[in-house]
């Protein structure tokens, strides 16, 4: 039985402060990032995902001309949003990420299971799909608005949108937020048929939309990305948004999994030097934060290896 709350590469211990020392380090830093590109990039070519010819796909189709339909000009971005991560220095305010954030999703999909000789389609849809069976045991019973917070490219805001869609009999309406109007450029780009109500380019924390108006807001490998605060703000303005018995859910890396408080040294110093707000994270208490900011109790539910679903609801 595994007791230990986070891994002990993540915090304020010893082995957490070298390795940020390591990133601190310029030249370290530079390798570093590099090194955490190749593998993804390898890992998704290797199991037959076409990183490069889908970058040079997007980049000569009329992708751009999105940019200007979706971004608002009134964002502000917080200075947590402006630092590098993900091997970009400008994060996910560019192309370069817009263009390969939905080779990169597949390409963790199949990080999820490597033992286990998956296709990236039946990967990505065993993630997905292990997500949405949290939802249909714990989620609400009756779902007509969705947003999805942090929807980058929309893979994660199409799937759950389709999934409601099939299992219920009215129609559902669902909505994309983002930070990145590059990422929301691609997402329209992508949802080819219109699926998607709206595209929405806004703060999280700060949605400008209406109270009580959705029945479910997901943030789906967004929180890992964030400073604590900013999360708890975002969660207080799910609060707003929601109905009454509506439901927040979260589903990310799990501190408490085996797998991830077990990876190689190589590979939790590589991840961490792309992602700037990994101790934060892994010390971060999603369950009482939600609590504290009027949630009912959570329920977390370790929904494949790597990572947990976490859901509660808006009080009746």
């Amino acid at each position: 039985m595994n007791n230990k709350l986070k891994p002990d590469w993540a915090g304020e211990n010893m082995l957490s402060k070298f390795v940020n020392l390591l990133i601190q380090t310029k030249p370290i830093y530079k390798l570093m990032k590099h090194q955490a590109r190749l593998v993804l990039i390898k890992t998704a070519e290797k199991n037959g995902i076409p990183w490069r010819k889908n970058y040079e796909a997007l980049k000569s189709s009329s992708v751009k001309q999105q940019l200007a339909k979706v971004t608002n000009p009134d964002v502000v971005y917080p200075d947590y949003y402006k630092v590098p991560f993900h091997a970009y220095t400008e994060g996910n305010l560019c192309w370069d990420a817009a263009f390969e954030t939905e080779s990169a999703t597949y390409s963790m999909a199949l990080r999820v299971w490597p033992k286990e000789n998956l296709t990236c389609s039946v990967a990505h849809g065993r993630l997905r799909g292990s997500f949405h069976q949290v939802l249909a045991t714990y989620g609400p019973s009756e779902v007509r608005d969705i947003l999805d917070i942090g929807c980058s490219v929309g893979i994660s805001t199409l799937a759950l949108h389709r999934y409601y869609q099939q299992k219920q009999e009215h129609p559902v309406r669902t909505v994309g937020l983002d930070l990145s109007p590059y990422m929301l450029a691609v997402a329209r780009h992508l949802d080819a048929n219109g699926e998607i109500a709206e595209w929405i380019h806004a703060q999280a924390e700060d949605t400008g939309l209406p109270d009580n108006s959705f029945d479910l807001v997901t943030l789906q490998f967004v929180t890992h990305e964030l400073p604590g605060y900013a999360s708890k703000a975002i969660f207080a303005e799910a609060l707003r948004l929601l109905r009454p018995g509506g439901a927040i859910a979260l589903v990310d890396n799990n501190p408490k999994s085996e797998v991830i408080q077990n990876l190689p040294p190589v590979l939790f110093t590589l991840m961490k030097s792309t992602e700037p707000w990994s101790d934060d994270y892994y010390t971060f208490d999603i369950e009482t934060t939600l609590l504290a900011v009027g949630f009912t109790q959570p329920i977390t539910v370790a929904s494949d290896p790597r990572h947990r679903t976490i859901v509660s609801r808006k009080p009746d």
